[in-house]
C-alpha cells in the first residue's frame, strides 16, 4: 500500500531536469536582454522604446523573463514537491499551448488577415529602420536570408525618410531613391561588403532588367510565404515537437501533483 502512494522519482526528476535547462536558458536570454538594454541606455530614456514598433531587445527580455519564471516554478516545484508552484507551471504552460494552438488555427483560417498584419508590421519597421541598430540588423538579416526587399516589393523603402526619392534634392541624402545594402544580390567572390550597392536603384531611368540584376525585387512577405510552402513539413514537425514537449510537461506536472496529494493523504490518514 505504501508503494502505491509514493511520489514517482522518475517523474519528479524528469520535471526537475527539464526545467533546470529551461530555467538556465531563460536566465541566459534575460541576462543578454538586460545587458543590451543597459548598453543602449534604454533605462536612462524609456521613450526610446516608443521609437520602434517592437524593440528587439525587449523581445529578449520578455521571452527570457517568462522562461526564467516558468523554469524556476517547475524546477523548485518538482524538487521541493510544492503543489502551488507545480500548478502555476502547469497552468501557464497550458495557457501558452492553447495560445499557440489558437494562433495556428486562426492563421490557417484567416491567412489573408495575418498576411496583411505581417505586411503592416514590416512597413512600420521600415519607417524606423535607422532608429534602432538592433532593428536595422534584424531587417538586414531577414532581407539577406529570404532574398527579398521591402514588404510587398522594393518600392516600400520609399516610406523611409532616408531612402525617399522625393526628398533627395531637399535633404541631399545619398541613400535617397535607393535601398539598403541587404537588398543587393551577391556580387561574386568579393569579400569586401559594398554598402553602397543599393544607391539610386529606384530611380525611374534605371532599366528594370538592370535593377533586377542588382537587387532583390520581390518583397519579404511573398518570399516568406514561398519559403513556408517549401519547408511546410519541417515547420510542421518543429511545431508538433514543441507541442508534444509542452503536453508532456503538463502531464508530468499533473502526475507529480497527484502523487504528492496522495502522499499527503496517506500522512493525514496515519495521523
Amino acid at each position: 500500500m505504501a508503494r502505491d502512494t509514493e511520489v514517482s522519482c522518475l517523474v519528479k526528476y524528469l520535471v526537475f531536469g527539464f526545467n533546470v535547462i529551461f530555467w538556465l536558458a531563460g536566465g541566459f536570454i534575460l541576462g543578454i536582454g538586460l545587458w543590451a538594454w543597459f548598453e543602449k541606455g534604454t533605462f536612462d530614456n524609456i521613450a526610446k522604446v516608443a521609437n520602434v514598433p517592437v524593440d528587439p531587445v525587449l523581445i529578449f527580455v520578455v521571452v527570457g523573463a517568462i522562461m526564467f519564471i516558468l523554469g524556476f516554478s517547475g524546477c523548485v516545484g518538482a524538487l521541493r514537491e510544492n503543489i502551488i508552484l507545480l500548478r502555476f507551471f502547469s497552468v501557464v504552460l497550458g495557457i501558452i499551448f492553447f495560445v499557440e494552438l489558437a494562433v495556428g488555427v486562426l492563421g490557417f483560417v484567416y491567412k489573408d488577415w495575418f498576411r496583411q498584419q505581417l505586411d503592416n508590421f514590416i512597413q512600420a519597421n521600415i519607417i524606423h529602420y535607422r532608429d534602432d541598430p538592433d532593428l536595422q540588423n534584424i531587417i538586414d538579416f531577414v532581407q539577406s536570408y529570404f532574398q527579398c526587399c521591402g514588404g510587398e516589393d522594393y518600392n516600400d523603402w520609399e516610406n523611409n525618410i532616408y531612402f525617399n526619392c522625393t526628398l533627395k534634392e531637399s535633404r541631399g541624402s545619398r541613400e535617397a531613391c535607393g535601398v539598403p545594402f541587404s537588398c543587393c544580390k551577391d556580387q561574386g567572390n568579393n569579400n569586401v561588403l559594398n554598402t553602397q550597392c543599393g544607391y539610386d536603384v529606384r530611380e525611374e531611368e534605371i532599366n528594370p532588367s538592370a535593377r533586377a540584376l542588382a537587387i532583390y525585387t520581390k518583397g519579404c512577405v511573398p518570399q516568406f510565404e514561398a519559403w513556408l510552402q517549401e519547408n511546410l513539413f519541417v515547420v510542421a514537425g518543429v511545431a508538433i515537437g514543441i507541442a508534444l514537449l509542452q503536453i508532456l510537461g503538463i502531464c508530468f506536472a499533473n502526475s507529480l501533483i497527484s502523487d504528492i496529494q496522495a502522499q499527503k493523504s496517506r500522512w493525514q490518514f496515519r495521523r
